[in-house]
C-alpha cells in the first residue's frame, strides 16, 4: 500500500508538472506558439519577453502552483506511512521530494508536447514554498537581487538554486535539517544548471539576453 502511495505521488508530480503552461498562455493570450518565438524556451521568462508582463506573471504564477499543489498533496497522501528499502526508511518528506523532482522532470520533458519543456526554475522555487516556505523566500530573494543587479534572469535562477544548496549543506552539517533536503537541493541544482547550460555559455560570451532588452523589456 505504501509503495503504491509513493508511485502515485510521483505520477501526480510528473503529469502536473508536464502541463505546458507557457504554451497554453501564449496561445490563449497572443495566439502564438511560444516555443517558436523569442528564445524558444517554454517558460515564464520567454512569455514575459514575447507576450508581455501580464502573460509572463500569469505563466510564472501557474508554474509555481503546479509545483506547490502536488507537493502539498504528497504530504497528505503519504501521511504517517513509512517505506523501508534495505533498512533505509522513506517518510512523507521523501514523498514530497520525489514529487518535487518529478514535477521538474515533467516540466522539462513534458509527455504532452513530445518531451519538450522549460528549464524548471519556477517549479523548483514553487516546490520549496510547499516544502519549506522560508527556503523558497530565501532562494527567491537571491534570484531577485541577482536579476536587479545583473539584469539576467538565468543568472538569478542559477545563483538562487546554488544558494539554497549552500544553505542546506550548512543546515545538514549542523543537524538543523534532515539529509533528504540536501539531497533534493543537490539534484535540483544540478538539473537547473544542466538545463541552463546554453545560458551559461551565452553569459560567458556576453550574448545572453537581459531583462531590459527585447520587445517587452522590463525596467529593473
Amino acid at each position: 500500500m505504501i509503495v503504491a502511495k509513493f508511485v502515485l505521488v510521483a505520477l501526480i508530480g510528473y503529469f502536473t508538472g508536464a502541463i505546458p503552461v507557457a504554451l497554453i498562455i501564449g496561445k490563449r493570450m497572443a495566439g502564438i506558439d511560444i516555443s517558436k518565438r523569442g528564445s524558444g524556451n517554454i517558460g515564464g521568462t520567454n512569455v514575459l519577453r514575447v507576450v508581455g508582463f501580464k502573460a509572463g506573471v500569469i505563466t510564472m504564477a501557474l508554474d509555481l502552483a503546479k509545483a506547490i499543489v502536488p507537493v502539498v498533496l504528497a504530504r497528505f497522501i503519504i501521511g504517517d506511512g513509512v517505506l523501508s528499502i534495505a533498512g533505509f526508511t522513506l517518510d512523507w518528506r521523501w514523498g514530497q521530494v520525489i514529487t518535487a523532482l518529478m514535477v521538474m522532470v515533467g516540466h522539462n520533458w513534458s509527455i504532452y508536447i513530445k518531451f519538450r519543456g522549460g528549464k524548471g526554475a519556477a517549479v523548483y522555487y514553487g516546490s520549496w514554498f510547499a516544502i519549506w516556505p522560508v527556503v523558497g523566500l530565501f532562494g527567491g530573494l537571491i534570484l531577485i537581487i541577482t536579476v536587479l543587479l545583473s539584469k539576467y534572469m538565468s543568472l538569478g535562477t542559477i545563483l538562487g538554486s546554488l544558494s539554497i544548496l549552500c544553505l542546506f549543506i550548512i543546515m545538514t552539517l549542523t543537524d538543523a535539517s534532515p539529509p533528504v533536503y540536501l539531497i533534493y537541493s543537490v539534484l535540483a541544482a544540478a538539473l537547473i544548471v544542466y538545463q541552463h547550460r546554453s545560458n551559461i555559455s551565452r553569459l560567458q560570451t556576453g550574448t545572453e539576453s537581459r531583462m531590459d532588452q527585447g520587445p517587452n523589456k522590463i525596467a529593473l
